[in-house]
């Protein structure tokens, strides 16, 4: 397996390599800060960035969202979509679009979403600036963009997380790459929560949430 690095952190070489090697990556749940940050939300028309294998866009499907969920590895999106449809209630299921795009040079439709969610994708600060301004065009005004990170403090835990300084900023580093004429932050704050290190035992984590409103 490729290692992990900056360069490679959003190549679509080195995540389709991931999927690839194992059946899952992740749990198949919905990230705890979407559900927290959204669940008061109205259903409409949601973007997935980084959609993975499809635990969140499942989540807003069914709740009733319309959702396009993208990601960078084609063999993700390959692998979110066939679960999908082997799973869910076709109803739901076609709620889902499923596509591969690479946020750091795709345009998403303008003036088009509700909600645009950003988990743990970990952009640099000059890349997540740029990306921030092509999501102010997507959605629509009123809607919310939310981005979850990996805050700085847990680069001395014992749990598996990118050990690259660069990838991992605070929620107060991420809202100030938000152009306040284009938004109104709602959160920037860190979440503490418990995860099982390698050995079983809880450790607390952190999780950088931002939510805007765009203006």
């Amino acid at each position: 397996m490729t290692e992990f690095s900056i360069e490679n952190s959003h190549s679509a070489g080195y995540w389709d390599e991931r999927y690839a090697g194992e059946e899952s990556v992740w749990s198949g749940d919905p990230n705890q800060r979407l559900v927290e940050q959204s669940r008061h939300l109205p259903a409409g028309s949601a973007l997935d960035i980084g959609c993975g294998e499809g635990g969140d866009a499942v989540w807003l499907a069914r709740r009733g969202w319309t959702v396009l969920a993208v990601d960078v590895s084609s063999v993700a999106v390959d692998k979110a979509r066939a679960r999908a449809a082997s799973t869910l209630d076709p109803d739901v299921a076609a709620r889902i679009t499923w596509r591969p795009a690479d946020i750091l040079t795709w345009q998403p439709p303008p003036a088009s979403f509700d909600l645009v969610s950003m988990q743990f994708l970990h952009l640099p600060r000059a890349a997540l600036a740029d990306a921030a301004d092509r999501l102010a065009d997507a959605l629509r005004a009123g809607g919310t963009l939310l981005i979850v990170n990996h805050d700085p403090l847990d680069l001395t835990t014992t749990v598996h997380r990118p050990r690259i300084a660069e990838l991992l900023l605070t929620a107060t580093d991420i809202a100030a790459t938000l152009d306040p004429d284009q938004w109104r932050v709602e959160v920037a704050e860190p979440f503490p929560r418990p995860f099982p290190n390698a050995d079983g035992h809880a450790v607390t984590i952190h999780d950088a949430v931002v939510r805007a409103v765009r203006r």
